[in-house]
């Protein structure tokens, strides 16, 4: 039967360049920061769809259109209820107005060939360049017929590479994510969904999203347990608090192990990682997680990046800041995630750092190591040795032979995190590497790397913690 679809495109450039995100007032002490904060918020527009496809545009331009019967035909330029109501028609709605959303509506008249751009990450001066590749939006009015997504900026993306093999995800309760097939063209640089949707409305993401919702449920959780105490480090740009979550009780002769997550917020692997491991470090039934409370005390920050992750940003912060190389010199204008967590390091100490990525092209779980650091010697080489012998007992998602390249000795970026606290604190700090698609040795071909094994995988890295933390004493 033939489908009438009238489009209906949304909007949501609602934060302006100086109310971004709700920032409180105490967020700016003096005139000077106020300026700083003026000149660097000023050029980052809020916007999750495209500018010049706002709902009052699409209501009164005259142009709008119609599917019907697979040819497109001007419509009047009524208001939203003059759509056709029929029972064979299809409103079709695409929409990225909300937590983590981001989607730019090009045309969205054929629901066979609908057209979309990826919105950019303010542009990051340490990086040369604005990042994108992160996406998630929901596309209603299309149940039972067949769509064609073409996402038309896809070959511009941070790593376009990375879309070879690539399968988004989609889901139809927000709980439960698949894989729906997907091509990239490198000649045109467009990257196609194609997808028939049992339901009227479908989800579709880079990866699984994680929530601020969720993450706030997580830090409840995790407070109602005796063991965990919360601490609000600070606060972010847009006016997020920093939340850091100790689990244990500090004493003499007690390692400091602090895992940190989710600094680029497209990597929202991150968090599902963090969610597992947290889970059975706080399961009072498991004789391993109270033998690791008896010898260790973690610091936990979940989300490190709660601004990008809200906006839908791939690799930055609201500044445009890339997290991952601030931890040189961070600062509490552009960077005060950074600069916050950096602090309480410093004030608490740090005996083993694990810092929790997601890795657009390679499919694998890795760790990138810290060779390439000035005070790398052999007691360093011995702990990570340990640590990733153990680990890949605890998990057959985790190997050892694929990764990043080595870095050559006292070459390491020292503005990346687990580079620059490990030579800080002079003790091991590695960076893990999870998949955006699938691992090669443990596929799932209908979720490939999911929020399910990336919770089963984080809980499995506390028997490589422990394995490790009796060797961190010399």
């Amino acid at each position: 039967m033939p489908i009438s679809a009238t489009t209906v495109i949304r909007q949501a450039c609602f934060f302006s360049s100086t109310s971004l995100g709700h920032r409180k007032n105490s967020v700016i002490q003096s005139t000077a920061q106020k300026r700083l904060h003026q000149k660097l918020l000023k050029p980052l527009p809020y916007a999750r769809c495209c500018a010049t496809s706002s709902l009052e545009q699409a209501a009164s331009e005259q142009s709008r259109l119609r599917w019907e019967g697979g040819r497109a035909a001007p419509t009047s330029s009524g208001a939203m209820d003059s759509i056709d109501d029929s029972e064979d028609a299809c409103r079709l709605v695409v929409n990225s107005h909300f937590d983590s959303g981001n989607i730019e509506v090009v045309d969205a008249s054929n629901p066979g060939n609908i057209q979309l751009r990826i919105h950019e990450d303010p542009f990051c001066e340490t990086d040369g360049r604005a990042h994108f590749q992160w996406f998630h939006f929901r596309l209603t009015g299309a149940r039972n017929h067949e769509l064609n997504l073409h996402l038309a900026n896809a070959g511009k993306a941070s790593f376009p590479h990375a879309w070879s093999g690539y399968q988004s995800c989609a889901s139809y309760d927000r709980q439960h994510w698949f894989r729906v097939p997907t091509n990239y063209d490198e000649s045109s640089g467009t990257l196609t969904i194609q997808h028939r949707p049992e339901q009227d409305a479908v989800y579709y993401a880079y990866f699984a999203p994680y929530s601020y919702e969720r993450h706030q449920d997580l830090i409840a959780k995790c407070i109602s347990h005796k063991a965990v105490r919360l601490e609000v480090l600070g606060e972010t740009l847009d006016g997020h608090d920093i939340d850091l979550l100790r689990i244990g009780q500090p004493g003499k002769g007690k390692r400091r192990v602090w895992m940190i997550a989710r600094q680029h917020p497209g990597e929202s692997m991150a968090e599902w990682f963090v969610e597992g491991f947290l889970e059975r470090l706080l399961d009072s039934h498991s004789a391993l997680a109270r033998h690791a409370l008896q010898k260790a005390v973690f610091y936990v920050v979940p989300n490190m990046n709660p601004d990008g992750s809200w906006r839908g940003h791939l690799r930055t912060n609201a500044a445009g800041a890339n997290l991952n190389r601030e931890w040189a010199k961070p600062s509490p204008e552009t960077s005060p995630e950074v600069y916050h967590v950096r602090n309480k390091m410093d004030k608490v100490g740090l005996d083993m750092l694990l810092d929790i990525h997601g890795d657009e092209e390679l499919p694998y779980n890795f760790i990138n190591g810290n060779e390439g650091i000035p005070c790398w010697g052999e007691r360093l080489a011995k702990l990570q040795k340990t640590f990733v012998e153990s680990f890949k007992k605890s998990s057959p998602d985790f190997q050892s032979q694929h990764g990043y390249a080595i870095d050559e000795p006292n070459q390491a970026n020292l503005t990346i995190c687990a580079h620059a606290i490990g030579d800080r604190f002079k003790t091991l700090s590695l960076t893990l590497e999870m998949p955006f698609k699938d691992t090669i040795e443990n596929p799932d071909p209908v979720q490939g790397w999911s929020p399910d094994r990336t919770k089963s995988f984080g809980a499995s890295i506390l028997n490589a913690i422990v394995d490790t933390v009796p060797s961190l004493d010399g």
